[in-house]
This record gives C-alpha cells, sequence and structure tokens, in this order.
C-alpha cells in the first residue's frame, strides 16, 4: 500500500495542519532529548537515534514516532529501549506541548530508507537498463 509524507496510511484522509504542527513539535522534543542523552537505558547506550517522523491521530491523543538508529543496525534493541522509556519520554515531550491533551507515544522502525534503497536497486538492475536503452527503433519512432 502507497502513502505520501502528508496522507495517513490506510485511513485515505489527509492530516490536518494541526495534526503536522503537533507531529513536528513533537519530534523536534524527542530528537533534543535524545541528543542530550537523557535517557538512561542500556539499550540507548552510545547510539544515535534519528526521528525521521512523527504521525499523530486526528484526536492528538496517539502519536507514533519513526526512528532509525545511525548506521540502521540493532535496530529492535533501540525500539525495545525506547519503548521502555516511553513514559519519560512522554513526560519530556509534555513540556514542549501546550496541548490540552499529552498524546501516547509509540515507536516504530522507519522503513522508508530501505524502502529507498530497494527501489534504487530494482532501477540499477539489469533488466530495468535494458528496457531503458533499447534502440530508437524499437520505441515505434519512425523515421518521418
Amino acid at each position: 500500500m502507497q502513502h505520501d509524507r502528508q496522507g495517513a496510511p490506510r485511513s485515505g484522509r489527509e492530516r490536518s495542519q494541526r495534526q503536522l504542527r503537533v507531529g513536528e513539535v513533537i519530534r523536534h522534543a524527542l530528537v533534543e532529548i535524545l541528543a542530550r542523552g537523557e535517557v538512561r537505558d542500556p539499550g540507548l547506550a552510545g547510539v544515535s537515534v534519528t526521528v525521521t517522523e512523527v504521525r499523530v491521530s486526528p484526536d492528538l491523543r496517539n502519536a507514533t514516532a519513526f526512528v532509525l538508529p545511525l548506521g540502521g543496525t540493532g535496530t529492535d534493541d533501540v525500539l525495545a529501549a525506547l519503548r521502555r522509556a516511553a513514559p519519560y519520554l512522554r513526560h519530556k515531550v509534555g513540556e514542549a506541548l501546550t496541548t490540552r491533551f499529552l498524546p501516547s507515544l509509540n515507536f516504530e522502525a522507519d522503513t522508508g530508507f530501505d524502502e529507498g534503497a530497494r527501489v534504487d536497486n530494482l532501477l540499477r538492475s539489469e533488466r530495468v537498463r535494458r528496457d531503458v536503452e533499447k534502440p530508437a527503433d524499437e520505441d515505434g519512432a519512425d523515421g518521418a
């Protein structure tokens, strides 16, 4: 199933400006907390984590943060550590938010880079190269 960065997957509805804005505030707060090393979890020790996107539900009560450890290795360990630290992170994010409700935080691995690499490899494959480089007379172009 396809979805763009603006649309919510499966729902078919575009996210509102408020959802996008709250998601960015949460993302920035998470980045600052993780960069300062405020989370004391062995699963996050010495690991740089990239928060690529935060999607917020329409009622602003749930937020899903898409994360990727630098280098892309140890994703499962980092996700487990972030899920253990979710209550603490939620409290710290609450200091940056001015919304009525503090959303619960969920963490998921960002597979966008893997998908991009897969598409890039497909485009560089011999089969696609053959189709792109076929002679002009096979394209149906005539000499007229």
